[in-house]
């Protein structure tokens, strides 16, 4: 099970002895789950440096965007490529619990866009995600965003061959996030805080959010923008620019 969430690790038995006597106690099932995550993690990484090694050959610049229900990461997506326009040629994968509706929007600014439909499952995975870059054209893309289902726990524990993380958080959920889940913003190479276009009418303190954000993530840069009327818009196109070398 997932840190902190609900979501179930299904493994497969052998019940080819139903009536034994052996009983389990609490410190019995609590290895057995330590044993199970740990062998989901590992075989997650194999998996992930296998979708690692596939974009650096391709030369693919590859970022996880992760935020909570809500943060805008589908708008700041929309925003991204109206702004860009043929300059970058940006594929999409989207993952949710169900629909398509995000990935449709995403295509109808022109960019293929892949979805994954989780059902019950919390966060993707390498292997979803290696499995949805087969219905993509690789070999026509210099970026991919990777749209992580809205979760602030468990997609930080699985890595999906990123060059770079990207933790979206909007100014709508407070200024304590960082600090109630540290774990998803420790890695984070960039953290954009997004609808600053409603800090006054929600009551933000900045300085108090952006003090938050530095010690959950002391290396990360800080973006401050609204995808919705585009301003800070400029400060994040730059930083894809300088993360990826173009001019």
């Amino acid at each position: 099970m997932c840190d902190h969430c609900g979501c179930s690790v299904v493994e497969n038995h052998d019940h080819h002895d139903h009536n034994h006597d052996h009983h389990h106690g609490p410190e019995d099932e609590a290895r057995r789950a330590v044993e199970v995550r740990q062998s989901l993690l590992s075989r997650n990484e194999r998996l992930a440096e296998r979708n690692r090694g596939m974009f650096m050959a391709r030369k693919i610049t590859v970022l996880n965007l992760m935020s909570s229900p809500g943060s805008g990461k589908t708008t700041l997506i929309e925003r991204t490529l109206a702004d860009a326009g043929s300059r970058r040629r940006i594929g999409v994968i989207v993952g949710d619990l169900a629909t398509e509706n995000d990935a449709r929007r995403i295509r109808e600014q022109g960019a293929p866009a892949v979805q994954i439909s989780t059902g019950t499952a919390c966060h993707l995975d390498a292997h979803m995600v290696h499995h949805a870059l087969e219905k993509l054209d690789l070999e026509s893309l210099d970026f991919l965003f990777i749209e992580n289902v809205g979760n602030l726990v468990c997609p930080a524990s699985f890595d999906l061959g990123e060059e770079a993380r990207v933790v979206i958080i909007a100014v709508t959920e407070g200024e304590d996030k960082p600090l109630k889940y540290p774990v998803i913003f420790h890695d984070a190479a960039l953290v954009i805080v997004n609808k600053i276009d409603l800090a006054e009418a929600v009551g933000y303190d900045r300085e108090r959010a952006l003090a938050n954000i530095r010690k959950a993530a002391p290396n990360a840069e800080v973006i401050e923008l609204s995808s919705r009327t585009g301003v800070g818009m400029e400060a994040w196109q730059r930083w894809l620019d300088q993360h990826t070398g173009v001019e």
